[in-house]
């Protein structure tokens, strides 16, 4: 088991082509390449797909995964504008494009936060290529709150938003990785990760440039992914037919779902005990046996 938790993943590069720009989606490939996927994984807004390589390693002597990183985040080459932006539809689409290239079984989709909620947003669109999701802490709001974002006011007031602030002012360049390390660790929403799990969001988290190692999800990409609500996950929700499973934190949830939602026969919705939004980072151990018991 440790060998496979610390064998690096084989990396894939996808092209990918839609109307919001064409380019490269980097994908890790975890488990026997010879086997059909059985699990793609995918992460939260500001992270990248090694962030998670210490919760899905150790499934992968029995599972095949991929782990994309999504537009704008990690090693992946494809446009990324944030002005104008209204929705997650951009993530959705390349989300599509990589369910397209499957030629096995429907797979299990599964994400994390924005990841979550953008794997639900393409699983709507290919229902035949996805067997059921497993949605951690999806950004899902109430249902009016979801239907005030589709206002001309609310997309200019989106700069308000606390989240979208303090992303904007983020530290985006550093001298050293271990200069980094020192200023994430402890901190903010790291507080509490396995120093591994820290040290293989940066691996992929930055990049080297002329005037240092920048972040590889530059601060005002990652704020325009705050503020850019206009999707709605509830539609989704109501035309999937297919099984979906969201475990949500028990502090602090993204996701405004009650157990037993109304009118959604196929959701089951569970908060994680002791659990804060980043539950897949601190307790990994639930989230891996989730996305064990769905894709066995």
């Amino acid at each position: 088991m440790d060998a496979i938790r610390l064998s690096p993943p084989r990396r894939l590069s996808l092209p990918v082509e839609n109307q919001w720009g064409a380019g490269e989606m980097s994908v890790l490939d975890f488990g026997d390449p010879k086997r059909p996927v059985d699990l793609i994984f995918v992460h939260a807004n500001g992270f990248n797909a090694m962030t998670y390589r210490s919760l899905l390693a150790p499934l992968s002597g029995s599972l095949r995964i991929w782990a994309p990183d999504l537009r704008g985040h990690g090693l992946s080459r494809l446009p990324a504008e944030p002005d104008g932006r209204r929705n997650w539809y951009d993530h959705r689409d390349d989300l599509i494009a990589l369910l397209d290239t499957l030629d096995g079984p429907p797979a299990v989709l599964a994400g994390h936060s924005m990841g979550g909620t953008s794997a639900l947003l393409a699983a709507a669109e290919r229902p035949d290529r996805v067997s059921k999701l497993v949605l951690m802490d999806p950004v899902i709001w109430g249902r009016l709150t979801v239907l005030a974002f589709q206002l001309p006011l609310l997309e200019r007031m989106a700069h308000r938003i606390p989240l979208v602030k303090n992303a904007r002012r983020r530290r985006a360049l550093f001298d050293s990785r271990e200069q980094a390390m020192a200023a994430y660790s402890g901190r903010g929403a790291f507080r509490g990760w396995p120093e591994l799990m820290l040290a293989d969001y940066l691996a992929d988290g930055l990049v080297e440039t002329a005037d240092g190692l920048a972040l590889a999800c530059p601060p005002d990409w990652e704020a325009s992914n705050y503020a850019a609500q206009g999707h709605n996950p509830w539609r989704a929700l109501k035309r999937l037919d297919r099984p979906v499973r969201i475990l949500k934190a028990e502090a602090g949830s993204t996701c405004h779902l009650s157990p037993n939602p109304r009118g959604l026969p196929l959701v089951a919705v569970e908060a994680v005990e002791g659990g804060t939004h980043f539950f897949p980072m601190l307790k990994a151990d639930v989230a891996r046996d989730a996305l064990f018991d769905a894709a066995v």
